[in-house]
């Protein structure tokens, strides 16, 4: 008979080498249902024996822990940055110094594409990942070991390798489809999109709730190791052996025997790495004998034995016709400016991204200005100059606009915003139809039958106002509408009936309360239990709340306080919406710890903080994000921060280990 611990270890070594098929080698062994079946099952298994918990395991990569501040760590080695070329004859500069340097003309080097990301230095002990750490300045970076686990493509366990320990370092990147598919989200919700993909990864990996990490598709390159005794004695050897272990490592590096094969790599790519579904901006070119890498060494900044050839931006010159503004839901105001249209990256640009006021000014733009393109990581591309010789008469500078152009409300900007904002949110057309948007959006209510293009439609007929008319719409009304079928119109009604039974936490989230996203939402549901109780919340009631801080309260509070959202919650509850906990989805086992306020600081040995925290909730205890005079107790486990105990011995607040919490709750 197979024992339990068994079981786990045989689905856990399986289901790493289906994500390494999948996310390594792109040759997928099994299907999507089949995956998450078996991962199902062992997270049931692991959920019943806690005491063959493995911070490694496959189930660690959903995410879910919190990190409020990441731990700052050394580097063993450190992260050095490279020097950069420009030019052919840049690189053969760099040539001879190391022909001097080292005494030799015999030197082999390698090619690798420069891929745009966030730098990570991974440490693995005993086959394992035990911990990830960013570029910081060079000498100490982030702990982010937790987000990093969320990433497929990274192995959390090797198959054999014939290190004890080693580092090995990459670049955590966005690939574009991935990214251009979440700014497509994220302006169908009306917020504002990402800027690049390079800042988004970066920004990724200190999301404080590793699970919004684990909804990002961030993957890895790697493309050095470093450790005592590795195996072999030429970068490249080393490369294809870290393959073998299960990193993702480009297949595009290459050997090349002298200047003549780099300057064909780089000359290669130039236009090839366009196809890439990665962003890269360059070629890095290494010296291969890790001997000869060692007798170079570094400069105070460099290594001597690497060098980045730098692609230039692609970039072309077009003639700016007029500037439009966008309007989203939450009333932000977008510049965009329309051009002569002209090729940019192998597409036809016709638009370009302004951002703001102050970068409309920066750049001094006037109408009919000759203005230069470029298509970074934007989803559309950005004009980054002027060419002002070319001005003459024609040209008229751009005034940004001091009213809305959907309603002529005169905008807002609050200090320290680099957006102007239109406060006519219940009169503003776009603002109307966008939060109707959000509502019906596939994380919130999910309407089968119902889109952005219907919504407008339902709004231009003058039946929809706001989210609680979708409620009140009969199949006799959308028939007659443009592109309406009976069945259409009838699937749209299905749709809105099923919805009443969409959870409140995801009800919560569609109601589009400013900056409470997903996650806060999740929050604020299970810790306040039902609409009534979160629009009764005072603020300081709110920043008790793990994760909620005083902007999100302020907006709560807001929200709660309008007349007209008051409203909109009474009808939505009229008409069967969840706007509670149901009592299976927040089990309270006892009320042992009610009206009592926890603080969970530091590592546990038995438990997760989220267990930690479930436990206090289900016994009837609230938990708090920050340690305040409400606080009743501290539960701390090793490595709490040392301001978090000072502040605890002023207030008098008595900390508890992890056994005696136990003690409260038996």
């Amino acid at each position: 008979m197979i024992t339990i611990s068994a079981q786990i270890i045989a689905l856990r070594e399986e289901l790493h080498k289906y994500n390494y098929y999948y996310y390594v080698l792109d040759k997928p062994t099994i299907s999507d249902y089949e995956f998450d079946q078996k991962l199902k099952q062992l997270q049931e298994l692991e959920a019943q024996y806690p005491e063959y918990f493995d911070e490694n395991s496959p189930t660690q990569r959903v995410g879910g822990q919190i990190t409020k501040n990441f731990e700052t760590v050394t580097h063993q080695n450190r992260m050095y940055s490279l020097d950069n070329s420009y030019s052919k004859e840049d690189l053969i500069e760099w040539e001879k110094r190391n022909i001097k340097l080292l005494g030799t003309d015999k030197i082999t080097y390698t090619c690798e594409l420069k891929f745009d990301g966030a730098s990570i230095n991974l440490t693995y002990k005993n086959n394992q990942l035990e911990r990830a750490v960013t570029r910081g300045d060079g000498f100490q970076g982030d702990n982010v070991t937790q987000n990093i686990k969320t990433i497929k493509s990274i192995p959390l366990k090797l198959q054999k390798s014939l290190l004890h320990s080693f580092e090995i370092r990459g670049e955590i990147i966005l690939p574009i489809d991935g990214f251009n598919k979440m700014n497509l989200e994220r302006m169908e919700a009306g917020e504002d999109p990402f800027m690049n993909p390079r800042n988004t990864a970066s920004g990724s990996l200190k999301l404080q709730d590793s699970a919004e990490v684990a909804k990002r598709p961030l993957d890895c390159l790697l493309y050095q190791i470093i450790g005592a005794n590795l195996p072999y004695k030429t970068h490249y050897d080393n490369m294809q052996f870290a393959k073998k272990l299960g990193f993702k490592i480009p297949d595009s590096i290459i050997i090349a025997e002298n200047l003549d094969e780099i300057v064909r790599f780089i000359d290669e790519w130039e236009q090839k790495r366009f196809n890439l579904p990665y962003e890269t901006d360059g070629v890095v070119v290494k010296i291969n004998s890790i001997d000869q890498q060692e007798e170079l060494g570094y400069t105070a900044k460099s290594p001597r034995w690497a060098i980045a050839y730098k692609y230039k931006t692609e970039q072309v010159s077009t003639k700016l016709l007029s500037v439009d503004y966008q309007v989203g839901r939450t009333g932000a105001i977008t510049p965009v400016a329309n051009l002569v249209p002209v090729q940019l990256g192998g597409t036809i640009v016709k638009r370009a991204s302004l951002h703001n006021a102050d970068q409309i000014e920066k750049l001094g733009l006037h109408l009919n200005d000759e203005v230069y393109v470029e298509k970074g990581g934007e989803i559309i591309p950005k004009i980054v100059g002027v060419n002002e010789l070319s001005r003459n008469n024609e040209t008229q500078i751009v005034q940004y606009i001091t009213h809305c152009p959907e309603c002529k409300t005169e905008l807002v900007r609050t200090e320290g915003d680099a957006k102007h904002y239109c406060p006519n949110e219940y009169g503003c057309p776009p603002q109307i139809t966008g939060r109707i948007i959000h509502f019906i959006s596939r994380k919130a209510m999910y309407i089968d039958g119902l889109g952005a293009e219907t919504v407008e439609l339902l709004f231009k007929n003058k039946l929809i106002y706001d989210y609680a008319d979708l409620y009140d719409l009969k199949v006799e009304q959308l028939i007659p509408l443009e592109r309406m079928a009976e069945k259409s119109a009838q699937n749209i009604i299905d749709g809105l009936i099923k919805s009443k039974e969409i959870p409140f936490e995801k009800v919560l989230f569609a109601l589009g309360i400013r900056f409470v996203g997903e996650t806060v939402a999740k929050k604020l549901a299970k810790y306040f239990k039902s609409i009534d109780n979160l629009m009764k919340a005072t603020y300081e009631e709110l920043i008790t709340v793990d994760e909620i801080g005083d902007r999100i309260a302020q907006s709560i509070v807001e929200f709660s306080n309008n007349l007209v959202n008051q409203q909109l919650v009474n009808r939505l509850k009229s008409y069967g919406l969840q706007f509670e906990i149901k009592e299976d989805e927040s089990i309270t086992t006892s009320e042992k710890l009610k009206n009592l306020v926890f603080v969970v600081s530091g590592v546990f040995e038995n438990i997760s903080r989220e267990e930690l925290k479930k436990l206090i909730e289900q016994n009837g205890g609230k938990v708090g994000s920050s340690i305040s005079a409400k606080t009743n107790f501290i539960v701390a486990g090793e490595n709490m921060g040392p301001s978090k105990r000072t502040k605890a011995d002023e207030l008098k607040i008595p900390i508890i280990s992890e056994n005696d919490f136990y003690k409260m709750i038996q």
